[in-house]
């Protein structure tokens, strides 16, 4: 009978560690990009800022995770990596990421943050 307790709970610590690593984990935020006042500037994770470099800010991120944005009203993607902090923004990305997004004419959109353990190429 212990066996089968242990066994069981084993299972249960498997499959749990199985699936918190495959759920899905988004953020929908509002993104802006920033670029030419800071290039050349150094960056929180200590590197120098370069607007033509697929970057970008994030408040709460660990610096150096690769994410994937994802524009909502138009299905627009770039993958960046974080290498700065914004203080009270969703995500801003480097002017290159965001002329990908279109957001030099808009200046802002929605977008959906994908952590990287959901995108096959993160691995």
């Amino acid at each position: 009978m212990l066996r089968l307790v242990a066994a069981t709970f084993f299972a249960v610590l498997i499959y749990i560690s199985i699936f918190t690593a495959t759920t899905f984990a988004a953020e929908v935020v509002q993104a802006s990009w920033y670029g030419d006042k800071y290039h050349g500037r150094r960056t929180a994770s200590g590197e120098i800022f370069n607007s033509r470099a697929y970057t970008a800010a994030h408040p709460t991120l660990p610096l150096g995770t690769v994410v994937e944005v994802q524009r909502l009203d138009d299905g627009r993607a770039v993958q960046v990596r974080v290498n700065d902090r914004c203080g009270r923004c969703g995500i801003d990305v480097s002017r290159a990421a965001g002329a990908q997004l279109g957001l030099l004419r808009d200046g802002r959109a929605a977008v959906r943050i994908v952590s990287p353990r959901n995108l096959a190429w993160a691995d």
